[in-house]
């Protein structure tokens, strides 16, 4: 019986995961991803219990807890080295059921991209919807060289340009970097994982307003361990945050925010920029920034959704991660959510084509209506299912995130003194307290067991009631 179909477009860590989870119940999957290479942007990644539970779906959480690196203390301080909370790895492992881990992202991509047969991933071609599906028909995505114009696609009759596609259904891609890539590809499931800056997002809900910028900027790099031991740590200063947490590699992450414009660029170089800002913090900041060339630095401004989506699908397409809910980095959620989001879509689906890994409920290929006419398959109700599991949850994480976020935009030196006593006051609670912000979301687990083999009978997925943004 014919596998169905799915089409992810983009390769981060949540199309990776979707791709792998939905490999795993028997879709045929094809990731398109507009870069060259599979080159991973963003130094580290924040791993909560509740992304090692969803990543337990796809047989990839005990290799992501064996990259944990922080075995002992860490916490909150000022610029001056001062400590305002402190909290344990056990402290967290005791309330979530397990650690934080900092990957570093590379480590995440070459896991997810081991789950995944060989051939899934075509890179420089970027996917565009051109049509979202139905009960009764298939959604189709139109690919592009990502490096090219129009002309990056051509027919084998000699057909090139925006209309090439439709005009010859042979008509291939063929990326700078090589390969030959078909220019249209119908699937039964689409899945949007394309960023904050979403063009699938915008073809779906063309009237809900894009992210909104949340008032910061951040960098990232990664460098050796400076000789001098150190606590992991998040350092707020007036406006400014310096965050150092090792990876298990022996290397350290660094993050970094300040409360600037949107758009800016340093007059001479970003490291530069960096030792303006932090070069006078407490160690290891110093010997970090001394550490790092300046190419090695990125830089982005931060965005969060301005308000939530009507659903995170339409027809047969899914929005994941960010495309679906921007948020402010400071829970560290951002990956986490996008992983849930995956591994919830692929149980869903799986759910709808109960029969066998192909066949939907009519007895055909999932997408497509059985002979004689029978009901085509559930994955249109599935996707229903899965706005109605996730919207409120993801929600509410960007709510929560972009409520610490505007604390780190404080620059008022009266204003950033109260809030050192109340973190100090807070701090003599205990160390769990420190960690409440997470409490509802790093305790998640996914809605039923780990699965290799689809469940007959599973529970329902809970969640979203309504499309309403309460914020």
């Amino acid at each position: 019986m014919t596998q169905p179909r799915a089409v992810v477009i983009g390769g981060g860590i949540g199309g990776l995961t979707a791709a792998a989870a939905l490999h795993r119940h028997g879709w045929s999957v094809t990731v398109l991803e507009r870069s060259a290479a599979l080159e991973p942007v963003g130094a580290g990644i924040a791993l909560a219990p509740n992304a090692q539970r969803a990543l337990d779906v796809i047989g990839a959480g005990d290799a992501v807890r064996a990259m944990s690196a922080w075995q002992a203390g860490g916490g909150l301080r000022l610029p001056g080295g001062r400590w305002l909370s402190r909290t344990t790895s056990d402290a967290a492992a005791e309330r979530f059921g397990g650690p934080v881990v900092i990957a570093h992202r590379a480590a995440l991509v070459d896991l997810l991209l081991s789950r995944l047969p060989a051939g899934s991933v075509r890179t420089g071609a970027a996917g565009e919807i051109t049509d979202p599906g139905a009960p009764d028909r298939p959604a189709r995505v139109t690919v592009t060289a990502a490096d090219a114009g129009p002309g990056g696609r051509a027919g084998a009759g000699g057909s090139t340009g925006p209309d090439a596609a439709s005009a010859a259904p042979d008509a291939v891609v063929r990326p700078a970097g090589g390969g030959a890539y078909p220019a249209t590809l119908d699937a039964e499931l689409v899945v949007a994982a394309d960023g904050i800056h979403s063009a699938a997002r915008s073809t779906l809900f063309p009237a809900t307003p894009g992210p909104r910028y949340a008032g910061f900027t951040a960098w990232r790099f990664v460098v050796p361990e400076p000789e001098q031991p150190f606590e992991p740590h998040e350092t707020w200063g007036r406006g400014l945050v310096w965050g150092t947490v090792p990876l298990h590699d022996g290397r350290v992450y660094v993050f970094a925010t300040a409360a600037v414009p949107a758009g800016g660029r340093a007059a001479d170089d970003e490291r530069a920029e960096l030792l303006r800002r932090f070069g006078g913090w407490h160690h290891p900041v110093p010997a970090l920034l001394a550490a790092v060339r300046p190419g090695d630095i990125l830089r982005n401004d931060v965005y969060a959704a301005a308000a939530a989506l009507p659903a995170y699908h339409r027809g047969r397409v899914a929005l994941v991660g960010d495309a679906a809910h921007p948020m402010t980095p400071n829970l560290g959620q951002g990956g986490c959510q996008a992983v849930e989001d995956a591994v919830v879509l692929a149980l869903l689906t799986a759910r709808a084509t109960p029969d066998s890994p192909a066949g939907g409920p009519g007895g055909g290929p999932a997408g497509t209506a059985a002979p004689g006419g029978a009901a085509p398959d559930g994955t249109v109700h599935a996707l229903a299912a899965y706005t109605e599991a996730r919207l409120d949850r993801t929600m509410e994480v960007v709510r929560r995130s972009g409520r610490i976020g505007r604390l780190t935009t404080w620059s008022s030196a009266p204003v950033c003194a109260l809030r050192t006593a109340l973190f100090t006051a807070v701090n003599k609670l205990g160390s769990q307290v420190a960690l409440r912000s997470l409490d509802g979301i790093a305790d998640w687990s996914p809605p039923s067991p780990p699965y290799a083999d689809r469940p007959r009978n599973p529970p329902a997925v809970r969640g979203r009631r309504d499309v309403k943004d309460r914020e």
